[in-house]
């Protein structure tokens, strides 16, 4: 399996993704600038990243520019061919603008930047401590698109306490249904706002991480 990160001008969480991907993770990565318009070198087993961080300085609204960032034609339509694609934080808010997955992030019920560990759990209860950080991260869909995803099994991770149990004190940011990360109907696009590439690392004191880039990629990943 081979990783494409892009980089927007903007991107601040690039090369940790990078890092992880290649120095924790063991694979094959490459650095991919928002101008290329080639992605032909991906096949459908091979994913493309849109990492965190403020593209185009969040202008506008978070994601909305860089949606039109020549590098995106080409990313959707790796999608549509089936290639997987995975967007942490600032890539969440990107592949939302895009429609490459439904609903949208709005800014954090505090209105204030929040930057912190906490924990999620996944559809097997499985409960990880992964940091977040960011101002407009509130997961929103209308309630039908809320049902459509619960009833497909699209809501990937959920914000909870250590225990595991769902709680509006474990939500960081109001999103709704406590949802921290979802995929598409195809389940090869995926989007979260935490940040599992900050929790990859022994010398960080936090491999939780890992099983995030496992699970998303059951299968195809090895290392």
């Amino acid at each position: 399996m081979k990783f494409g990160v892009v980089v927007f001008p903007g991107s601040n969480c690039d090369r940790d993704m990078h890092d992880a991907l290649v120095h924790d993770l063991g694979q094959e990565c490459q650095m991919l600038w928002h101008k290329d318009q080639d992605l032909s070198h991906f096949g459908p087993d091979d994913c493309i990243v849109l990492p965190g961080g403020f593209s185009y300085g969040d202008y506008l609204r978070t994601g909305a520019i860089a949606r039109f960032s020549p590098i995106m034609g080409a990313v959707m339509a790796h999608a549509k061919r089936g290639g997987k694609v995975l967007g942490v934080c600032n890539g969440f808010q990107i592949l939302c603008e895009s429609h490459l997955l439904p609903g949208a992030l709005l800014r954090n019920n505090n209105q204030q930047y929040i930057c912190k560990n906490l924990y999620i759990k996944n559809g097997h209860d499985d409960v990880l401590q992964i940091p977040i950080a960011h101002g407009e991260g509130r997961y929103y869909a209308d309630a039908a698109t809320l049902d459509a995803l619960e009833a497909n099994g699209q809501v990937l991770y959920r914000y909870c306490n250590a225990d595991g149990v769902v709680t509006p004190e474990a939500n960081p940011n109001g999103s709704a249904r406590n949802i921290a990360g979802i995929c598409n109907e195809g389940r090869n696009v995926f989007g979260m706002m935490p940040h599992p590439e900050r929790a990859c690392s022994l010398a960080l004191g936090n491999t939780d991480g890992r099983s995030v880039f496992q699970e998303l990629f059951r299968g195809v990943l090895v290392y």
